[in-house]
């Protein structure tokens, strides 16, 4: 499992660079971490006595105007190191990554205390550590103390410390630096190889502090070694997956339940719950509903939030039927459990979706009939529906009803408004919505402002989206990552390449941090300006954040590599996303498929087709007029025919594309004459002729006159 496989560095890394051994993608290491990054202690005056037994924190308006109490644990008072600790923060070199790193140079009064400390019991240590790591006023004492120790192999095992402070940390909310956490799980950086106490508290932090890809490489490492994750460790993974979660990631949970049994973890109810919730989100209700089944037949109790998320995948699926059964079977009208607001919603959906008007208010009748209040989310997808059916006037009458029922309408449903504007392309409309908000003292916020930067941006009206991002600016809304994504995306359609690298530097100059969809438009925009070393690169730079590539990420790099001719690279795209777990997607293939067809290289072509339907991928019809394409190029129309008959025989309908391509096929190899019938056969099929179709019909019979005259 190679979800992520960085080369980290060593725990305290020296100023001077070292090689390592980069990733498939991944060529620097990373940054090293530098342990000053941590909250500095002002120097602590010796005021210690010798008869407490704990570090103890005076009470005073300033967390550091006073010193810590006095540590004496079992007769060894470390109130000495303590002070020597808080003015001498851990040095910036450090010794090379050794099992038994020695320092080259050290301080009179460090190699004093060294000397004082040798003989100090791991016990006691443990004790201090405790101590230290139960206040936060005394806790980057704590981040001093484990690198001390390391240092001067004064304890073992430094494992169990490190875990220790590790927990401490993410608890007080302390996001520790990616390198920090990659530096610890390095062999010979505190064990080798590295415990699975440790790598089990790594992967609580980072997903802690929500950063899935690195829990997952720490998952990976800790498989390599034949550890297995504790259950709260893997619960943590998964709520922290599900709080990132988008459908691209699907493949990462999928290899994840196929290891669940080798993991020896027990399913119980949280964790079935977790799962559930997970591919609900991912939009794939059939595993959902696998789940469920499995969790009532271990006779659990799955928690209600799953439920409803369950509910809203199969209502966003159009599965209306399955979604009423489900609400009826947790919500039954003489049960126990009355469904929340949130449970009537995910079933409205549904009824929004196969545009059932009348189940729809039928849902808003019996909430209101059960005393349950519609919040604003029910009358969004009211809404949607109206005008989905172009009932403006019922919108208009849900508006004054929401007014009427004291739930007077925000900017969320008037964003729901916009969003079916801007689905339909009727982006013009957008200012008449704003103009009716603001008729009705309603300020946009953040995700109106968002949706109506998307609005323009799709249709690529730039200067819209740009005096949108100013206007919201001015108002006082601060664009966050989504508002970034958006408007770099614009620039990017507008074919504005340059700017979208200064936008990705503005972005983090404002202080937003770029997630994997804000580089996943970097990457794509660079692959379209065919500048495949800075895409390489952005890639790195990825990695390097903590960031997962997913099902995008490769997809945009297989089709930047094969447009450019490096089909080696696009070839070894699907082989590292192979091996990151990830399953190669049809419109991937399209893409490989395609790029060889404009080369005219048919027999790799085939390969790649070979290799699609080894991949258990249908292929699509898309595929299969690239194929057509590259044997026209190639000038072998005798094999582009046989791709029509294989279509033929496995249920796969041509389409106008096809036979156009089959007809430059043809012309291609001076055959004019068999040109007409293929027209008549295309429409026979059913297949409605283009202008390019006729085209190629003219140019055949203009060809087929020329041969015939004397």
């Amino acid at each position: 499992m190679a979800l992520l496989s960085p080369s980290p560095p060593p725990l305290f890394p020296s100023t001077s660079t070292s090689s390592s051994s980069p990733s498939r993608f991944l060529s620097p290491p990373f940054t090293p971490w530098k342990l000053q990054s941590l909250p500095s202690i002002p120097s602590l005056s010796p005021l210690y006595s010798a008869t407490t037994t704990t570090v103890s924190t005076t009470a005073s308006s300033s967390p550091f105007s006073s010193p810590p109490g006095s540590t004496v644990i079992e007769g060894y008072d470390f109130s000495p190191l303590l002070t020597y600790l808080s003015s001498h923060p851990p040095p910036r070199q450090s010794p090379s990554p050794s099992p038994s790193p020695s320092p080259s140079k050290l301080l009179p009064a460090e190699l004093h205390l060294v000397n004082n400390y040798r003989s100090v019991p791991a016990h006691v240590w443990l004790s201090l550590l405790n101590s230290l790591i139960s206040s936060d006023y005394t806790l980057p004492l704590a981040s001093h103390l484990v690198p001390f120790l390391s240092r001067h192999n004064l304890s073992f095992p430094l494992d169990l410390f490190c875990s220790s402070l590790i927990h401490s940390l993410s608890k007080s909310k302390t996001e520790l630096p990616t390198s920090l956490l990659l530096s610890l799980s390095k062999p010979h950086s505190l064990t080798s190889p590295p415990s699975p106490l440790l790598l089990n508290s790594l992967i609580s932090s980072s997903s802690l502090s929500s950063r899935p890809a690195l829990s997952l490489h720490f998952l990976s490492l800790l498989l390599s070694h034949s550890y297995l994750p504790d259950q709260a460790s893997f619960s943590q993974l998964l709520s922290s997956l599900i709080s990132s979660l988008s459908p691209h990631d699907h493949p990462v949970l999928s290899l994840l339940l196929s290891r669940l049994d080798s993991l020896s973890l027990q399913p119980d109810a949280p964790l079935l719950s977790l799962l559930i919730n997970a591919f609900s989100l991912c939009s794939d209700p059939d595993t959902s509903l696998n789940l469920l089944s499995l969790t009532q037949s271990l006779g659990l109790t799955p928690r209600l939030s799953c439920i409803v998320s369950l509910l809203s995948s199969l209502s966003s699926a159009g599965r209306v039927m399955e979604a009423e059964s489900l609400f009826l079977e947790f919500f039954p009208p003489d049960g126990p459990l009355r469904p929340r607001v949130h449970a009537y919603n995910a079933l409205l959906k549904g009824y929004v979706k196969i545009r059932s008007l009348k189940d729809a208010e039928q849902v808003l009748d019996e909430m209101s009939h059960c005393g349950v209040q519609a919040n604003e989310a029910t009358y969004g997808l009211l809404i949607d529906a109206y005008t989905e059916a172009g009932r403006w006037e019922s919108t208009r009458i849900l508006l004054e009803e929401m007014e009427a029922c004291g739930a007077r309408p925000g900017a969320y449903v008037f964003s729901r408004i916009l969003v079916r504007f801007r689905d339909k392309g009727e982006w013009q409309k957008s200012f008449a919505v704003l103009r009716e908000m603001r008729k009705n003292g309603i300020k946009p916020d953040r995700h109106f402002y968002n949706v109506m930067i998307d609005a323009f941006g799709k249709h690529n009206v730039l200067k819209h989206a740009v005096d949108t991002f100013k206007k919201m600016k001015e108002d006082g809304i601060k664009p966050d990552v989504v508002t970034w994504n958006t408007f770099i995306n614009a620039h990017r359609r507008a074919g504005q390449f340059g700017r979208v690298m200064e936008l990705f530097e503005e972005m983090q100059e404002a202080g937003v941090e770029p997630g994997t969809t804000t580089y996943n438009i970097v990457i794509k925009s660079l692959g379209e300006e065919g500048r495949l070393e800075e895409m390489d690169k952005k890639l790195t730079e990825m990695k390097e954040a903590g960031l997962l590539p997913n099902i995008v990420t490769y997809t945009t790099l297989v089709d930047a590599y094969g447009k450019a001719g490096y089909y080696g690279h696009a070839v070894g795209c699907l082989e590292a996303m192979k091996s990151d777990g990830l399953r190669p997607t049809r419109s991937m293939y399209n893409a490989l498929i395609n790029a060889y067809a404009q080369r005219g290289l048919s027999d790799q072509a085939v390969e790649v087709f070979k290799m699609m339907k080894a991949d258990g991928i249908s292929p699509s019809v898309i595929a299969l007029n690239s194929l057509v394409n590259a044997f026209g190029e190639d000038r072998r129309d005798i094999e582009a025919f046989s791709v029509l008959q294989f279509m033929k025989d496995n249920a796969v309908k041509p389409d106008v594309v096809t036979y156009t391509t089959l007809m430059k096929a043809l012309i291609r190899v001076e055959k004019y004459d068999k040109v007409p019938s293929v027209f008549e056969e295309m429409i026979s099929y059913g297949c409605r002729p283009d202008k390019k179709a006729r085209e190629m019909l003219r140019s055949a019979l203009k060809y087929l006159r020329q041969l015939r005259r004397p």
